[in-house]
């Protein structure tokens, strides 16, 4: 679907939903020149109902007015700023301002997710019903009863007493500092020591009925050593199957049971190993079309999986097709349709903590990518089900058995063991590589950095294959330079992004 398309497309159903009216998952708010001082209480009474959408630039009558144009840039700043301070809202929200075009006027849509936390907004709880959002902060019964409902829901804010911070992957959790320092360099996990981290990601709480705190099951499976996480999950699994030849049993397999952030990366690297890559280019842009699609396949599995059910969550690559499997509290039954898809977050504080190390993209968004990129690399649309299993179906393309496709290297299924070894790990050493150079251009956004630089803002332990093959063909492409361009091998030389690589740089931000 081309850009224009989708801004149609979006303008459409925003129409839809204004026609409707405001209701208990939707609220308008004028905000001409600067933002509504109610928004951030509409924020928190959606984080603790049932989620809803905000259109800023529509007046409660429903009418567009829009917002003025050179008021846009400030708004979405201020919004953004506010609702990650502690102060305004807590905990702490993550969601983004999406700019649409209604009748050639600039309307802003947020998208608040249904929360696993009990939120407040200057110190108060506001709640959602049909009539607006409602101070019941002194209501003391239904403030426990909103606190019962919070735990009943999510099984992720389980607090495990007995868990002890010794059982935590400290290196787990210095990576995961790491990687949110690599996409915001004054990210507040850079300054907090590990039960402020915890604490912060809503991973270490105190339970309101008993007053106990201590280390919640989203805690144990995002950073809890093995041992630990099989104590409080003992059916915890991610079975990755390769089955194309053997079909009464497997040709690979890699069965998954630890934490979620080294799952996340298990899943990706089977995909790579067994999975084309074929080249695609958007503009000047080349775009990993695999990892697009499965980096939000790999993240739904761990994030939107029901961890109490013992159902096994599954990956399955086949003949033309990957099918996978996870364990759901469904909101729905059936396939859906990403034309009217609203969002549902099973696993709030999960996500959210994906999406601060850029493992997740924003609710909503991974899927319509997902959307977008699969009928192109599979030649059919993805398919979603939702029911006590949650299904994905998408179509892939095979490996030819003449060798090459696309500049990847494909697997001729007559080749003997030692060359499709081969041919795999040439094609998985190009993914990874490819995978890395937006990580690399988003990183020379804004400064000159050196390779030492790099790799330690990527997390790296040292400058690996995969990242010199990415430095070197992004200066081959002419989206970097050295900053000593007649020394390049000098020990005070850096990498910076040309006029070329800052056009690349605009379409990585604008999502394109």
């Amino acid at each position: 679907m081309n850009l224009e398309l989708r801004m149609n497309t979006n303008a459409r159903q925003l129409i839809e939903m204004i026609h409707k009216g405001e209701g208990i998952d939707l609220e308008f708010k004028t905000c001409r020149k600067q933002l509504n001082r109610d928004v951030y209480e509409t924020v928190c009474a959606f984080l603790n109902r049932h989620g809803g959408t905000i259109l800023l630039g529509v007046t409660d009558a429903g009418d567009i007015q829009g917002i003025e144009k050179n008021a846009v840039a400030q708004i979405k700043k201020d919004f953004v700023t506010t609702i990650n301070n502690p102060q305004k809202i807590y905990p702490p929200a993550y969601m983004s301002v999406n700019e649409e075009m209604v009748e050639g006027k600039t309307v802003l849509r947020i998208y608040v997710p249904e929360s696993s936390q009990v939120h407040r907004c200057n110190g108060r709880i506001y709640d959602r019903n049909e009539d607006g959002d409602f101070d019941i902060t002194d209501h003391t019964r239904q403030v426990a009863d909103l606190y019962q409902r919070k735990q009943a829901t999510y099984s992720e804010n389980k607090i495990y007493p007995y868990a002890r911070s010794e059982d935590l992957r400290s290196d787990i959790i210095d990576k995961c500092r790491r990687l949110a320092g690599v996409w915001r360099d004054d990210h507040p996990w850079l300054g907090m020591d590990d039960l402020e981290l915890m604490k912060s990601a809503q991973l270490h709480q105190t339970d309101p009925e008993t007053g106990k705190s201590g280390i919640t099951l989203a805690g144990i499976l995002l950073l809890g050593n093995d041992q630990l996480i099989l104590s409080a999950v003992p059916h915890h699994r991610t079975d990755l199957i390769l089955r194309k030849v053997n079909l009464d049993r497997y040709d690979d397999r890699d069965l998954v049971r630890t934490n979620l952030i080294e799952s996340y990366e298990r899943i990706i690297a089977f995909v790579q190993k067994h999975l084309p890559d074929p080249f695609s280019l958007e503009g000047m842009e080349r775009v990993s079309l695999r990892d697009a699609i499965f980096r939000e396949v790999a993240s739904n599995i761990l994030i939107h999986r029901e961890y109490t059910n013992a159902f096994p969550a599954k990956l399955i690559i086949e003949r033309g097709q990957v099918r996978t499997e996870n364990s759901n509290k469904p909101h729905g039954f059936g396939a859906l349709d990403p034309t009217n898809f609203t969002p549902f977050p099973k696993n709030p504080v999960i996500g959210a903590f994906f999406r601060e190390i850029h493992r997740a993209d924003e609710l909503g968004s991974g899927m319509r990518k997902m959307m977008r990129y699969g009928k192109t690399y599979g030649g059919a649309d993805p398919e979603m089900v939702e029911g006590d299993v949650f299904r994905i179906v998408v179509k892939v393309p095979e490996f030819r058995a003449n060798g090459e496709q696309g500049g990847r290297t494909k697997l001729d299924p007559n080749q003997n063991q030692e060359a499709q070894s081969r041919a795999q790990s040439r094609a998985q050493s190009g993914a990874q590589s490819g995978a890395q150079s937006d990580q690399i251009i988003k990183l020379l956004g804004s400064d000159s950095l050196s390779a030492v630089e790099l790799v330690n803002k990527l997390g790296l332990k040292s400058k690996t294959g995969a990242l010199k093959r990415s430095l070197q063909q992004l200066l081959e492409d002419g989206l970097l330079e050295y900053t000593i361009p007649d020394k390049p091998t000098s020990r005070l030389q850096k990498y910076r992004l040309t006029k070329k690589g800052n056009k690349v740089l605009e379409k990585i931000q604008d999502g394109v």
